[in-house]
């Protein structure tokens, strides 16, 4: 354990009066929990909203809801995203459709995505990774001509926008995720939006069942908060990447996860979510900028928007550059990040129904990806000496050389 300033990856700061807030909606845990709902709604611009423990189990709601309105059983979702996607559907019970992706956008391959939709698919999931946005556009068109419904992953884009409109809101239904290191946070948590009446009432009929958190689990759930709120600082933040029962960082695969309700005092700990969501993107803008500058990157491709970046991403050479610049951020704490360590079908709990099969620009994608932090615990210094790790040792993730997956070597 080294004792030294120390970025987190990835952060949603919290302070005292989000602590006090989220006490208080513990004594009226039904009345916050309303009005968030009614916030979500109006913010949105949608009918329906539902709160839910995590955005794994958002999806998973959704994905159930929509199994009850179709015989369809496949979800195409992008061969290179976060676990909680391909977890989701596993405990949903339907088939795990990969596709290829576009790796200067992380989003599904036109190509690929185009020969995969038949009248088998269920629902095609985009993925704004980064909070880059889809081709939504494309992808709706694709759905609505072949019957598929579109599910709109924008867990880490909340705020974002494509063309306009809210990331979340274009497809037939959208989910947001509430963890640690998303744009807010409450510790933990997912949020459902949708304008179909008929979609909202398929999931309000698994929504209906599901448990509210008890006194302990409550109880668990704001200590968490707590610990997190102190140590998530850089001063701190050495403390809990020292300890590794922790698993900081580590991506995990979970076949089987808690589908419960949000509690009261997590939507009363966001009271003031609409102006910390815009106080965190502008200044993730901002920082995405510049990297964008110093780094050489353009931005993504066919994206005329400003892009709040959860993280910056960035494609090594190599691996084993990857891992070479992993190692020195480690050394200084400047809280660079591996991403997702594998493509989806090589997951090792369900590589076995994927057997033969291969997504290059995925694979290739997961061997060379780091992501660079752009919350507001990050100084001009921090940027700076991140930055001076990068220069002239990789290569910039947006880059026309990348559109079909092949990037150039580090010198």
């Amino acid at each position: 354990m080294k004792i030294q300033r120390t970025i987190s990856p990835a952060v949603a700061p919290l302070d005292w009066r989000d602590l006090l807030y989220a006490c208080a909606g513990s004594l009226n845990g039904q009345g916050a929990l309303s009005a968030l709902e009614s916030e979500v709604r109006e913010y949105f611009g949608v009918r329906h909203a539902f709160l839910v423990s995590s955005g794994k189990a958002a999806l998973t709601l959704i994905l159930l809801g929509l199994k009850d309105l179709s015989s369809r059983d496949e979800v195409i979702i992008p061969a290179y995203t976060c676990y909680s996607v391909p977890s989701s559907v596993i405990k949903s019970g339907l088939k795990l459709s990969p596709c290829d992706i576009n790796a200067s956008t992380f989003d599904f391959d036109s190509a690929s995505l185009d020969r995969m939709v038949t009248e088998r698919t269920l629902c095609v999931v985009p993925c704004h990774l980064f909070g880059i946005s889809a081709e939504m556009d494309r992808i709706k068109r694709i759905c609505g001509e072949r019957g598929a419904y579109l599910v709109e992953d924008a867990a880490q884009a909340m705020g974002g926008t494509y063309k306009g409109r809210k990331l979340g809101t274009i497809g037939d239904v959208g989910l947001f995720s509430l963890g640690r290191g998303k744009n807010i946070t409450c510790g933990s948590g997912g949020i459902i939006v949708t304008n179909s009446d008929r979609i909202a009432g398929a999931i309000r009929a698994h929504y209906e069942k599901l448990e509210c958190p008890g006194l302990l689990e409550t109880l668990a759930e704001w200590l968490r908060l707590v610990f997190m709120a102190v140590f998530i600082h850089p001063a701190l933040y050495w403390f809990p990447a020292g300890l590794p029962f922790l698993k900081l960082g580590e991506t995990v695969f979970h076949r089987d996860f808690p589908t419960r309700r949000l509690s009261g005092m997590q939507a009363a700990s966001l009271h003031d979510w609409k102006k910390r969501l815009e106080q965190s993107n502008k200044l993730r803008t901002a920082n995405g900028r510049y990297f964008e500058e110093q780094l050489g990157a353009t931005r993504a491709l066919g994206r005329e928007e400003p892009v709040p970046y959860l993280r910056f991403p960035f494609l090594a050479g190599s691996k084993q550059r990857r891992d070479w610049i992993f190692a020195r951020s480690n050394e200084q704490g400047l809280g660079v990040s591996l991403m997702y360590p594998k493509a989806v079908h090589q997951i090792e709990e369900i590589q076995a129904d994927f057997r033969g099969m291969t997504f290059p620009t995925a694979e290739n994608v997961a061997d060379r990806l780091l992501a660079l932090p752009t919350h507001s615990y990050l100084s001009g210094t921090d940027r700076e000496a991140i930055c001076e790790l990068f220069k002239g040792i990789g290569d910039p993730v947006f880059t026309r050389e990348h559109e079909a997956g092949v990037g150039q070597s580090c010198r």
